[in-house]
């Protein structure tokens, strides 16, 4: 009986201490960042903090963005870096809010919006007659290198909806980045800008009923 308990004793030992070995390890586990390609933007009154209300006066026209496409290595949440000629990392721990396709095109919403002066009105209904200029947006390259440089290529395209002329452009943006995931996803940030103030020029330029080109 005396055997029986100390090996009972031994085994509920073993058991607490190799529960407090994984406890150990998951609490020494380096925790996951996220990070977003458009948090802030908005406007001003966003940035000041200001209350919503509704726009009195409807916009001369609105935009369309349907869902933005991205190369299939890096339509994920983890961040895919580049770390030197044809190689790759993914970084469990540095991870988008959403995958990068939704990152960029909610970017490119909000910059294209704000410059414009326009609502988004995709998947929602608008009054009739209301220009509507459709904007596709297909990522060709979307690349960081932390330390180095955040690149976006895009070409993307604009039409009246209803309307037979289609202008189609492309935009490359790389902005030079400093140390850190902060740093390149804030390089990621302008990029996005940049591109998003090509499609608004074009965009004006079709409403102004001129005939831009790229």
């Amino acid at each position: 009986m005396m055997r029986d308990r100390v090996g009972l004793r031994g085994g509920a030992v073993w058991w607490t201490m190799v529960a407090l070995a994984a406890l150990s390890g998951c609490a020494s586990a380096p925790p996951e960042r996220f990070y977003s390609l458009s948090a802030g933007m908005g406007g001003p009154a966003a940035a000041a903090g200001e209350t919503a209300k509704t726009t009195q006066a409807a916009p001369a026209y609105y935009i369309e963005l349907p869902a933005v496409t991205v190369p299939q290595q890096v339509a994920r949440n983890q961040l895919v870096v580049t770390t030197g000629a044809g190689r790759v990392d993914l970084l469990e721990q540095e991870r988008w809010v959403s995958p990068p396709a939704a990152e960029i095109g909610q970017a490119l919403s909000l910059t294209i919006s704000g410059e414009l002066g326009t609502i988004d009105v995709f998947r929602t209904p608008t009054p009739d007659k209301a220009p509507v200029y459709r904007i596709s947006a297909n990522v060709q390259r979307f690349e960081s290198a932390p330390g180095q440089y955040a690149l976006i290529d895009v070409v993307w395209s604009v039409r009246l909806v209803g309307g037979t002329h289609v202008l189609t452009c492309r935009s490359l943006a790389q902005e030079t980045v400093g140390a850190g995931y902060d740093e390149l996803v804030a390089g990621h940030r302008r990029a996005v800008v940049r591109i998003g103030a090509d499609i608004s020029r074009a965009v004006r330029g079709l409403a102004a009923g001129a005939q831009p080109s790229c």
